[in-house]
C-alpha cells in the first residue's frame, strides 16, 4: 500500500490548524487520519493534534489477523477516546474553551476492506476507472439545508455559513460518528482530505489529477495543494492519497 500525506498553511490562515497521518500499525496494517481544528489559533492546532495522537494511540495495538468487524469496532473506540482526550482538554483550560476538530479515518483490512470513520466536513473520495464518488457526508448546516431541499447544491458551494459544522469531535462529552465498510479495488485511489482542498476543487478537478495515470502519488498530491494554493487558499490545506495493487503507479 503506498501513502502520501502532505499539508498546506494556505495563503490566508496565520496557523495551519490540520494534522495528518499514514502509515503502518505495528500490526502491518495501514492507517490514516486527517484533523482539520477549530477554535482559533493554537486552540485549533492543539485539538487536531490531540485528536491524531489519541487515534493513532488506540490503533497501535491492531493486530494483523483483524477482522473486519473487530477493526471496525476498534476504529469507532479510538475516535471516540480522541474525542474524550479532546473535550477533557478543552472542559480543563479556558483558553481551549469550546475547541474541536472535524476528523476522517481510513482502516484497509482483509486486503480488500476499507474502513471509513468521519465527523465533521473533511472528506474522504475514491477515485477509480469509474470516476470520482464521495464517501463521506459532510456534517454542516449548509449539507443540511440542501437534504431538506431549502438550497441547491450550487447554492451550497457559495453559502456564506457553508463552514458551519453541526458535528465536530471534541466540543461534546459524548459523540455520534458515522462509519462506513467499503471493498476495496486493487488500483482504486483513496483521497482524504480537509476543506481546504474540497472547498477550492470541484469534483472533477479532484478526478482529473488524482486520476492521472502516470503520475505518482506524491506528484498527484503536490498539484492537487498547488491547484488548491491557485484557487485562493483560503484555508489549510491537506492531502491524504492511498493505493494498492498492481496499479499503484507500477508500483508496492
Amino acid at each position: 500500500m503506498l501513502t502520501v500525506n502532505r499539508s498546506d498553511i494556505g495563503r490566508i490562515r496565520m496557523a495551519n490548524e490540520d494534522r495528518s497521518w499514514a502509515g503502518v500499525t505495528a500490526g502491518g496494517l495501514t492507517l490514516a487520519i486527517v484533523a482539520d481544528g477549530m477554535g482559533g489559533h493554537q486552540a485549533g492546532d492543539v485539538a487536531s493534534q490531540l485528536a491524531v495522537d489519541a487515534f493513532r494511540e488506540a490503533m497501535e495495538p491492531l493486530p494483523a489477523g483483524v477482522s473486519a468487524d473487530e477493526a471496525s469496532r476498534m476504529l469507532q473506540e479510538a475516535i471516540r477516546r480522541a474525542n474524550e482526550v479532546v473535550y477533557d482538554m478543552a472542559s480543563r483550560n479556558e483558553q481551549y474553551h469550546n475547541m474541536g476538530t472535524t476528523v476522517v479515518a481510513a482502516l484497509f483490512v482483509e486486503d480488500s476492506r476499507l474502513i471509513l470513520g468521519h465527523i465533521g466536513d473533511s472528506r474522504a473520495y475514491r477515485i477509480s476507472e469509474q470516476g470520482i464518488v464521495q464517501l463521506t457526508e459532510d456534517h454542516t448546516l449548509v449539507n443540511e439545508l440542501v437534504r431538506s431541499g431549502q438550497i441547491s447544491f450550487e447554492e451550497a458551494a457559495h453559502h456564506p455559513r457553508r463552514n458551519v459544522l453541526t458535528r465536530a469531535l471534541g466540543t461534546d462529552e459524548e459523540v455520534e460518528l458515522d462509519v462506513r465498510m467499503l471493498d476495496w479495488q486493487p488500483g482504486d485511489i483513496l483521497l482524504l482530505c480537509s476543506d481546504g482542498l474540497s472547498g477550492m476543487l470541484d469534483d472533477s478537478e479532484l478526478l482529473q489529477v488524482a486520476g492521472e495515470v502516470g503520475p505518482s502519488l506524491e506528484a498527484k498530491a503536490d498539484r492537487l495543494i498547488s491547484l488548491a494554493l491557485a484557487a485562493g487558499g483560503d484555508d489549510n490545506i491537506t492531502v491524504v492519497l492511498m493505493q494498492s495493487g498492481a496499479a499503484a503507479d507500477g508500483e508496492e
